[in-house]
């Protein structure tokens, strides 16, 4: 058995790594190869990608044609049924199932949600969204279903599933569309099958956490009990894991939603998401908020009911009722469907709304927006420049190429070099004689990184430096993991590209984590500010993407910090969550402990609350920096120039090897990033004795 690391033998690896790193930096003007990977030695992924993909629509286009062909129709009928009633019947079944799902409170909030799409004038193509949404779920579901039985049943299935979902969850949607679009065809089914393979994962990742999670009691009395393994399944496991399957369908319901605008660019036919999309190639700012509302709104009216008809399965009633009080709200259902739909033959208003009574107050909220924009816009400039200046360009090249007259009013002069780095190794120093060796080669490392900046280290380094990290938190496996994802960037040529979408990802999970986590904190010590803060969340989380984006355009212009503000909008929210659920959820035992011990409230925050919380908040940052590399693509749109960029290039252009090359390499990076936090935070749980 290998002898554990000592803290010793850490400090003097990292000073290794450390000097292999300043000796790059030294070598790399007599070595260009340390600065760019040589273009003779790149590997043509791209190009045999492109081959397949070929062969592939020449010989099998028939096959997905007709698999395109038939899927149209249960999308065609969904529509027409959906279209063909009155909107009066269907806002009434929606509040209908909202109540038996979770009481009078959903049924209000869908009521007042689906009444806006009415009033608003946006009812006929939120009806077409739920229609695709409709189709879209239930072939997810019954997909993810499959795949996480299978999964749960066979080791090696695991093995190979649980990767391609991590690939199907990363690679930006933009590098699949094109794909899809080569071999189905444009037209609604393309979005349908998109919205399919980005939504059935967390329907797999549920199935088997919920099958797994069946008590070894229960399969045993249904053994007991003379079940046959298709009762023992159907009968027993199957129940018993109804809540967890639950969740996965509600994931499912959100994701696929998330994908509507997505759809929408390859064959969107007058839906919600055509309506945001077309409205946003207009800049029209108001009026795609007003239909990217309607998104959100129907985002959390399925989650809610979802959310409320998994809880449900706990419930237990001991009273057997009646046949009309067990279908009462069946019967309630079809007696008012047909009186509304009678009432609706009767008056027009009812089954169409008037054109003149639509709400539309896009253009006050365009007059507010140009308002800002006009009266603000020193305030604005001086915003952008500063963060421009002072960090995103430092971050990006460094402070010896971003430092002049020009930025910072000075010129980097040779005193201020060794005062740089003759401070951060005091720093460095003083924390390691406090024994914290892991923080003290951060503060190095960091120095190193913003003295340089990111994109201009020779790659070996960083990919050395990154193998590193890996091992330490994760041991062998995840240092091999880290060095083959971070050497298929190098050896396909997309290295410098990387290195700029980690830039920009980066800055924004740091800025998006530090916010969230405060706002988090303050929410889960204040009931109002929880209760405040989560419907603003809730819009965040289900507003489509590109909504999100325009204001920032609109006030900054096109540009990487408008990117950054855009993707730290859609980022932050889940630090906000996971910060709030951890110090909610504390071992009220050891609270009560310090308390009585008499600490004060600072005391319990920073040497209890936090410590004992900070595996689930490190969570949230697994999860900022997924949503930050989710918005990084949608950023390319406003002139970020990373991996994002030849993604969207890749699709622009038809050209499948380089989107997908690009977007394999933005999976792996999120795949590093997710396996170092999830290892990172189960390390600490083990420390802290909260491992399960």
């Amino acid at each position: 058995m290998t002898a554990p690391v000592t803290k010793k033998q850490t400090l003097w690896m990292w000073l290794g790594v450390i000097a292999f790193t300043l000796l790059c930096i030294a070598l790399k003007g007599q070595w260009d190869w340390l600065a760019k990977y040589p273009e003779s030695l790149i590997l043509p992924v791209a190009g045999l990608l492109n081959v397949i993909m070929d062969w592939t629509v020449d010989n099998l286009g028939w096959f997905f044609l007709g698999i395109s062909w038939l899927l149209e129709w249960p999308v065609r009928a969904a529509r027409y049924v959906l279209n063909g009633l009155p909107w009066v019947v269907n806002v009434f079944l929606f509040t209908t199932v909202a109540y038996a799902a979770s009481g009078w409170r959903l049924a209000l909030f869908t009521l007042c949600s689906t009444l806006y799409m009415v009033v608003f004038g946006y009812w006929e193509e939120s009806m077409n969204t739920l229609s695709l949404v409709a189709i879209s779920v239930p072939l997810a579901i019954l997909t993810g279903f499959a795949f996480g039985v299978w999964g749960f049943y066979s080791k090696p299935a695991e093995r190979l599933i649980m990767p391609s979902l991590d690939l199907l969850q990363t690679v930006p949607a933009f590098a699949y569309l094109l794909p899809i679009l080569m071999l189905f065809g444009f037209g609604t089914v393309v979005g349908l099958i998109a919205s399919v393979l980005y939504s059935f994962p967390p329907m797999v990742r549920n199935t088997i956490v919920g099958l797994r999670g069946v008590s070894a009691e229960v399969v045993e009395s249904g053994l007991m009990s003379g079940a046959t393994p298709g009762q023992l399944f159907w009968q027993v496991r199957v129940p018993s894991a109804r809540k967890q399957i639950l969740l996965g369908v509600n994931q499912a319901t959100m994701a696929s939603l998330s994908m509507v605008i997505i759809a929408s660019i390859i064959g969107g036919t007058e839906d919600i998401g055509w309506e945001v999309l077309s409205t946003i190639r207009k800049a029209q700012f108001g009026e795609s908020l007003l239909a990217g509302m309607v998104i959100a709104l129907m985002a959390m009216v399925i989650d809610r009911i979802t959310a409320g008809m998994a809880l449900r399965t706990n419930l237990y009633d001991p009273v057997n009722p009646g046949t009309f009080e067990r279908y009462r709200l069946w019967i309630i259902a079809a007696a008012g469907s047909l009186l509304l739909f009678a009432l609706a033959q009767v008056f027009s208003v009812l089954g169409d709304w008037p054109r003149e009574l639509i709400v539309n107050p896009a253009k006050a909220m365009n007059d507010g927006l140009t308002y800002l924009i006009v009266n603000f816009r020193d305030q604005i400039e001086g915003i952008k420049k500063l963060a421009f200046f002072f960090v995103m360009l430092p971050a990006k090249i460094g402070l010896q190429g971003a430092v002049s007259p020009f930025t910072w009013g000075f010129e980097l002069a040779t005193i201020h070099k060794v005062v740089y780095s003759i401070g951060t190794v005091l720093i460095a120093l003083w924390i390691l004689w406090r024994g914290n060796t892991t923080f003290a080669v951060m503060v190095l490392l960091f120095a190193l990184f913003f003295y340089f900046g990111l994109t201009q280290m020779p790659w070996p380094a960083v990919l050395l430096i990154y193998t590193v990290i890996g091992w330490q938190i994760g041991g062998r496996a995840l240092a091999t993991g880290t060095a083959l994802g971070l050497a298929f960037l190098v050896v396909t040529g997309n290295w410098a590209e990387a290195m700029l979408s980690v830039y920009l990802c980066g800055i924004a999970a740091i800025i998006s984590f530090v916010l969230g986590t405060s706002i988090g904190i303050w929410a889960a010590h204040n009931d109002r500010v929880s209760a405040f803060v989560r419907p603003i969340n809730d819009t965040l989380q289900t507003m489509p993407l590109f909504v999100i984006l325009i204001p920032f355009v609109m006030v900054f212009k096109i540009g990487e910090f408008t990117g950054l503000l855009a993707i730290i909008a859609y980022a932050f929210v889940p630090a906000i969550r996971y910060a709030e659920h951890g110090l909610r959820n504390l071992p009220a035992t050891v609270v009560e402990a310090a308390r009585m011990m008499g600490a004060t409230k600072w005391q319990m925050l920073w040497q209890v609350k936090l410590p004992l919380a900070l595996p689930v908040m490190m969570l949230g940052l697994n999860q900022t920096i997924m949503y930050a590399i989710a918005m990084l693509v949608i950023a390319a749109l406003v002139g970020t120039k990373g991996l994002e960029q030849n993604v969207y290039i890749g699709l622009s252009d038809g050209d499948f090897g380089v989107g997908m090359v690009a977007g394999l390499g933005m999976a792996i990076i999120a795949i590093i990033a997710d396996r170092m936090t999830q290892a990172w935070s189960k390390k600490r749980q083990a420390a802290l004795g909260l491992a399960s």
